[in-house]
């Protein structure tokens, strides 16, 4: 681990100057995920800003009946919020489908949404990798690719984003608040936070430097059914190959892309009256697999037909 230094930042303000001041800085959360990619040198920080203490761990009930979360609320307080378990099932039940619950229990809300890519290659600092290594290539292009995304890929970057969490809240229209160094305040929806890689897969999300997630907010459930299924390979200590967030008639999938992808096509087609399953082939259509990895389509297809017969009440393909 390359050596750093370290400040426990008094305000969330001051947090924000902190980082955009020292361009090595990272904020340290949790932990759970930056601490083992420091270990590995994947990360190489020369400066950590530890935000663990800042009051932003409630969950509050806003005026129209939506939540706000607070980026420190923890995993585990999240699922068992009473508030979370009635009202928005689907976020419950992708947390507890993310990971055990020592993760849970320290992984915080913002720190679930930034999270990596747990892509191999990305990990594997003797190999090529644009994301780790600008401009050094992408080894999964021609490696063991069976878990890699089949939506939004380009030449440069085929991973996949690894939180349960994002999925189901783009599925239920979530947006986080953030914290500009410049002391502005912006509103981003989730389903938009991340990019998709392009050229420059190592840009991750929509965050300009030192910009701070301070909470997330989920708008008033809509009425309808909500599910959260994910498929792995085995029931624990192993990460998920595609789930589905289903929230009535809005569909967010998860394991395809480098973001949590939002199936447009499938929600227009059954907001037409289109049976499921020509809706769901409606958005697979656009699917672009690589080598090993085709399964996916019919996976996520059957996955998520399944669960839009759920949360339809019924409704047939």
């Amino acid at each position: 681990m390359k050596p750093f230094t370290y400040e426990r930042a008094k305000d969330v303000a001051s947090a924000v100057k902190a980082v955009r001041a020292n361009p090595g800085a990272k904020f340290l959360a949790g932990g759970t995920n930056l601490l083992d990619l420091m270990k590995s040198e994947v990360e190489r920080p020369s400066h950590l800003v530890d935000i663990g203490r800042l009051p932003l761990a409630s969950i509050e009930t806003t005026r129209d009946g939506g939540l706000r979360i607070g980026a420190m609320t923890t995993n585990s307080q999240v699922a068992s919020d009473a508030r979370v378990r009635s009202l928005y099932p689907v976020l419950a039940q992708s947390i507890v489908s993310g990971g055990s619950a020592q993760l849970r229990n320290k992984a915080t809300t913002g720190g679930n949404l930034m999270q990596r890519t747990r892509c191999p290659y990305f990990y594997d600092t003797a190999k090529p990798c644009n994301k780790r290594l600008p401009g050094s290539g992408c080894a999964a292009l021609g490696g063991l690719n069976r878990n890699s995304a089949i939506f939004g890929t380009s030449d440069a970057c085929i991973a996949t984003n690894p939180s349960d969490m994002g999925v189901a809240l783009a599925a239920l229209d979530a947006t986080v608040e953030t914290l500009t160094a410049d002391g502005v305040t912006r509103s981003l929806s989730v389903a938009d936070l991340h990019r998709l890689p392009g050229d420059t897969p190592e840009i991750e999300t929509e965050l300009k430097p030192g910009e701070l997630i301070t909470c997330v907010v989920v708008p008033p459930a809509p009425p309808g059914g909500q599910v959260y299924r994910k498929v792995r390979d085995r029931a624990s200590y192993a990460g998920g190959i595609v789930s589905v967030a289903a929230v009535a008639g809005r569909v967010a999938w998860g394991g395809v892309s480098l973001k949590p992808w939002r199936a447009a096509k499938t929600e227009a087609a059954l907001a037409a009256g289109a049976p499921i399953a020509e809706a769901v082939a409606a958005e697979l259509a656009g699917a672009e697999p690589r080598g090993k990895n085709s399964f996916k389509i019919a996976l996520i297809g059957r996955l998520t037909a399944s669960a839009l017969d759920e949360t339809l009440s019924g409704r047939r393909a």
